[in-house]
């Protein structure tokens, strides 16, 4: 065997070991996925009458303390699925149902047609940014640090509009979310290749990237739900 064959297989293995890395993370980004869709249709099919209750009962404040606990959880899960911990998986099965459940106060304010449209709608641009990410010669790092520092600016343009209620301010930031989350979908897809070349195709780090494509989508999905619902036809 000459050294362009040895070559080519080598790229081969190479390429059939990322891409089993990149189909073991959509894999888990997918499960967590449809753990929180599957929590939130269990909350608002059941328990819709509680869930009024509660946000009647707790007002605002109580709701954002409840929006605040995923920050803190976030930190401490990244850090066990790098360390290729046997607990990254349940506690990123644990963050997905806690996240269904907050979701679904939100979502019972929007209609069935708002929801769908946000969805489908999220799930189309995750496909076409995530490919993206994967082909594009273009380094995206520097692109993907400005959008991490984009969600910092959300975080704290939440916390202020928390005080004001402006829908003027939730209106612009969530087109400024939509931007955020689809740069961070192109960029984490990218860096999915730059860390199998760096780690290889370990399960606690495909946990970490799925963590991300999986807050990514979400994000995304609740900023365009934010945009359709402005037209009019949320509940709220």
């Amino acid at each position: 065997m000459n050294n362009f064959d040895q070559n080519d297989v080598i790229f081969d293995q190479r390429q059939d070991g990322l891409n089993a890395f990149f189909n073991k993370i959509y894999g888990l980004m997918g499960a967590g996925v449809l753990v929180s869709a599957l929590v939130s249709f269990i909350m608002i099919r059941f328990f819709s009458g509680n869930m009024v209750t509660i946000l009647q009962s707790s007002g605002n404040f109580g709701f954002l303390l409840l929006w605040l606990i995923p920050l803190f959880m976030v930190v401490p899960m990244q850090r066990s699925a790098m360390k290729n911990s046997s607990a990254a998986l349940p506690m990123f099965i644990l963050y997905s149902a806690f996240m269904g459940f907050l979701i679904s106060f939100t979502l019972i304010m929007y209609t069935a047609t708002d929801i769908t449209l946000a969805f489908v709608t999220a799930g189309a641009m995750f496909f076409g940014l995530s490919v993206y990410g994967r082909t594009t010669k273009r380094n995206l790092t520097g692109m993907g640090k400005a959008m991490i520092a984009g969600v910092w600016g959300l975080i704290i343009a939440g916390l202020l509009n928390f005080f004001f209620q402006s829908p003027a301010i939730m209106y612009f930031s969530s087109f400024i979310g939509v931007i955020v989350f689809s740069g961070l979908i192109a960029y984490d897809n990218q860096k999915i290749e730059q860390v199998y070349n760096q780690v290889g195709n370990t399960d606690g780090w495909a946990i970490s990237m799925a963590l991300s494509l999986y807050l990514d989508f979400l994000n995304l999905f609740l900023f365009l739900l934010r945009i359709f619902g402005f037209g009019g036809n949320s509940r709220n």
